[in-house]
């Protein structure tokens, strides 16, 4: 699932009570990355009812982007102090590998195995994240004030999507290794507000501005598989969506109280499995829909939460993911005002999802063994295996590799005789002694 989702601006969030800068959960759930005023944080989740902080950073100030790669002691860091430049960092070895400038602030920056993508306000950078090496540059792209953008974190189709309007919802989606856009999609009729993609890189969700309806495509086709209202009664803010390990459930978080999931029920094919009342009435609603007005076709296409989860708070931004810690299916919310909340979720009833633990992110977790021990239950169902997890890389201390990205054409290469300078690329080597473990990195001098 691509999580790496951020709760915040490059401006940092606003208002006394948020202790911290950004919160990004890593590409399988497995870390939780925290920009605060000095620094950053990562934590393990690995545990429901210990959070184990990996590694505390205190020397940069105002980090409101960190994205941690997997496992790996692979780590980017963007602060407000110097918001153009990206700095990578093996934070096992208190060593930076390079650093990055850009023209302008930078918004978002995605990772996968083979991939980093830097978002900036009208431009996207992609990077060969085994060299750093700049491969494409997208220039004048529509204007996305907030960086938005997804990877997927499947490596072997890496797709990154991104908006392909300022005005409505249209997604472009870009094949970043072969470097051609994909397709484009019609995905709602006002701006996007949120996107990502499943682990697989087959399903790709979508919500706008509006915040009342979530799509679901096909990728590559970019065909619409699903529609699922979050609400009608007010707009909302989604600031955060994410599939489950299997991609069978969609997660949703906004600014309001409540957390939805989402089910993926998926019409077996003529004469195999047997479908779900659901998804046939979906099936019949959409093949009535040319008959039907498209408000009246639309409205009734869409299903409800699945299983949903009630904030003690809300009008604060959060970040959730859905993901299998100790075999069991869980839901994670971290929000704005420095805590982590894990529920149960029931995958065959669903529901209001059950309160197993909450953790504080910054001081003595002065509420652990009342609300969270005493309110956690634990699912009944089939046990599935835990994710996989990312060994930590090991690589060999060397010195940053610094290099300024202006001015270059949109292949990464020349522009009016201008080459990319050596210093992009280190004397090196910075490599990786086991190739098994990802990334993968060797720089070479050009």
């Amino acid at each position: 699932m691509e999580t790496g989702e951020s709760n915040c601006g490059p401006g940092g969030p606003d208002g006394p009570a948020l202790q911290f800068g950004c919160a990004s959960f890593n590409q399988d759930s497995t870390s939780l990355a925290l920009g605060t005023k000095t620094g950053y944080k990562l934590f393990s989740l690995t545990m429901v009812e210990k959070l184990d902080c990996i590694h505390e950073c205190a020397d940069t100030p105002d980090v409101y982007i960190v994205e941690r790669l997997f496992s790996s002691s692979l780590v980017v860091v963007v602060s407000t102090a110097i918001p153009q430049r990206m700095n990578i960092y093996h934070f096992k070895k208190g060593t930076e590998i390079c650093n990055y400038s850009y023209p302008n602030n930078i918004l978002a920056v995605k990772l996968n195995r083979q991939r980093l993508v830097v978002c900036l306000e009208e431009s996207i950078y992609i990077h060969n994240i085994k060299d750093m090496k700049l491969l494409k540059t997208l220039l004048n792209t529509p204007s996305n004030t907030s960086g938005l953008c997804a990877l997927s974190v499947n490596h072997s189709n890496s797709y990154l999507a991104y908006p392909g309007s300022a005005t409505f919802g249209e997604i472009i989606v870009y094949d970043s290794n072969n470097l051609n856009t994909v397709t484009m999609i019609p995905a709602h009729d006002s701006p996007l507000a949120a996107l990502t993609f499943n682990s697989s890189a087959t399903k790709l969700a979508s919500a706008s501005e509006r915040g009342t309806v979530i799509r679901v495509f096909s990728i590559p086709e970019g065909l619409r598989l699903f529609e699922f209202r979050r609400g009608m009664k007010r707009y909302v803010n989604i600031s955060s969506l994410s599939f489950s390990p299997d991609g069978l459930f969609l997660c949703a978080s906004s600014n309001t109280e409540t957390v939805h999931i989402f089910k993926l029920e998926q019409l077996g094919p003529s004469g195999g499995d047997e479908a779900s009342w659901t998804a046939y009435v979906g099936k019949m609603f959409s093949a009535a829909s040319s008959y039907l007005p498209v408000q009246v076709s639309g409205m009734m296409s869409q299903d409800r939460a699945f299983a949903t989860v009630h904030l003690v708070t809300s009008g604060q931004r959060n970040v959730c993911t859905l993901a299998m810690i100790q075999k069991l299916p869980r839901l994670l919310v971290a929000t704005a005002d420095g805590q982590l909340f894990i529920y149960n979720v029931n995958p065959l009833d669903g529901g209001e999802c059950m309160l197993a633990h909450k953790h504080r992110l910054f001081g003595i977790d002065d509420d652990e063994g009342e609300e969270g021990e005493s309110e956690g239950s634990e699912v009944t169902g089939p046990a599935q295996a835990c994710p996989s997890y990312a060994a930590t890389a090991a690589l060999p201390a060397s010195g940053p590799i610094t290099a300024t990205l202006t001015g270059y054409s949109e292949d990464g290469g020349e522009k009016k005789g201008e080459v990319i300078p050596e210093h992009e690329f280190a004397a090196g080597p910075v490599c990786l002694d086991d190739e098994n473990e990802f990334p993968p990195v060797s720089i070479q001098k050009c």
